[in-house]
């Protein structure tokens, strides 16, 4: 079995995965602003790096994972603001906290269902802001930042490594960005660790006044509380990489002196939809529940998110959902009780750097030869083929044969109206209201959906 290869941002090149602790893998990825649903491109890094959290915890005795939840957002604020203003009698601290549960809660809801392993770790920042506070104080300390007009800002200056992440000068940064310009600044590029917060926002007590803490230094914060000052890899979305990543280098290596608190970095590539990009003026903007409440299982969604390496952007299409249904319909017919070691040449592909393209046509390979425990046992080792992710073709299969005896109804009651047949158009329509089903006339012919209290069963008797 080969060694785990992994393409290192900060070096630009494939480095095997030597782990600090040769028995024990820390992992930190960076999780979503709790302010909303989370969309189809959020869930990109979620499925890429829970592959690589599930090959890690095959080849290694102990894994930990981190990923955080930002609950400090001016966003989260907006909305407990409105519902204050809308008369909820609840303090703002509090609103802040529900709305933070709320979006958390339908977090986990949509990654379960694409089959996503929870991390070993989820901290929250509210939950940090003592450690956030000591490490401003040491970066303070050690003349890496600096106080002005209730802000604390790290001076990017004291740091030479800045931007070897992003492979860019501190000119081009400036250039090729949005940057605060701000008279209390000593430069432009220094980022805030700590800013004030005015009484209708949350904020903290600390050595620089009631405040709050800059994003950079949440996930700084949290990584070394749970995974030390040295960990193996550091993982997110390439919009992270500047100025995310790069301010969360400058400030943890500024007092771990090392060059890179994480040894290897990863960034997964964007997402389009069908060939453009996904935007709410493009009409083309959905989230994981919007696809789940579409009908798309959570395993197709997988899977096409996993047909694309990681690190080239991905083209979400129609078309491959579809390829994708009528794949895993045929691989989960096959069965198999996955008894056994996945296959070596799916471990391999998934240790070259995460080429779940190059595992998946080894599971079409296995699948073609029929062997259906040994294509099941790779298959999970990619978050396929999962009992929890199953019953999903049998469900539809059962919503398609319903469909069925729906249309054909719907035919024989426009049909018992045309003859004055009224009794019999409405034993029809009281089956359909018994079974469940909605039925609207329009000028363009009956459209029916199914409630989530439908039984075929009742259906039969006026067939």
């Amino acid at each position: 079995m080969t060694d785990i290869q992994l393409h290192n941002t900060l070096s630009r090149r494939k480095e095997a995965l030597q782990p600090i602790d040769p028995e024990h893998v820390r992992m930190y990825v960076c999780g979503p602003t709790v302010y909303d649903r989370a969309h189809l491109g959020n869930a990109r890094p979620v499925v890429a790096f829970d592959v690589l959290y599930r090959l890690l915890r095959y080849r290694f005795p102990q894994v930990t994972y981190v990923r955080n939840f930002t609950d400090v957002d001016d966003r989260i604020n907006a909305t407990a603001q409105a519902r204050k203003a809308a008369g909820d009698p609840r303090s703002l601290v509090e609103l802040i906290a529900a709305r933070s549960d709320e979006t958390i809660g339908w977090y986990h809801d949509d990654m379960d269902a694409l089959g996503a392993v929870r991390p070993t770790a989820e901290p929250r920042a509210t939950a940090y802001i003592p450690q956030m506070i000591r490490m401003i104080e040491d970066l303070l300390a050690g003349g890496y930042a600096y106080a002005a007009e209730g802000h604390v800002l790290f001076e990017v200056a004291t740091y030479p490594g800045y931007g070897r992440l992003s492979n860019r000068s501190v000119d081009d940064m400036i250039a090729g960005a949005r940057v605060e310009v701000a008279p209390y600044k000593r430069h432009p590029m220094d980022f805030v660790l700590w800013k004030p917060s005015t009484d209708d926002l949350p904020g903290w007590e600390s050595p620089w006044g009631r405040g709050r803490p800059g994003w950079h230094i949440e996930c700084s914060a949290m990584a070394k509380d749970l995974l030390g000052e040295r960990f193996d890899i550091h993982a997110g979305g390439i919009d992270l990489q500047f100025p995310h990543h790069e301010n969360e280098i400058a400030q943890s290596c500024a007092l771990c002196g090392d060059e890179s608190f994480a040894r290897i970095w990863l960034h997964n590539e964007m997402l389009q939809v069908e060939g453009k990009k996904m935007s709410k003026s493009l009409g083309n903007f959905f989230t994981v529940r919007d696809l789940l409440d579409q009908g798309y299982p959570g395993e197709v969604i997988r899977f096409v998110l996993l047909s694309t390496h990681y690190s080239k952007p991905m083209d979400w299409t129609r078309r491959k959902a579809e390829e994708a249904e009528a794949t895993l319909r045929k691989w989960r017919a096959l069965g198999g009780s996955g008894a056994c070691a996945p296959a070596v040449e799916v471990v391999d592909a998934l240790s070259d750097d995460l080429n779940t393209p190059g595992a998946i046509a080894v599971l079409h390979r296995l699948a073609g030869a029929g062997e259906a425990d040994l294509l099941r046992a790779s298959a999970v080792l990619l978050g396929l083929l999962t009992p929890d992710l199953g019953g999903w073709e049998a469900a539809a299969e059962a919503d398609a044969d319903a469909a069925g005896i729906i249309e054909a109804l719907l035919a024989d009651r426009k049909a018992a109206r045309a003859a004055k047949d009224f009794a019999r158009a409405d034993a029809i329509r009281d089956a359909f209201a018994a079974a469940g089903v909605s039925v609207k006339d329009t000028p363009d012919g009956a459209v029916w959906e199914l409630g989530p209290d439908f039984d075929a069963q009742k259906l039969e008797a006026v067939r």
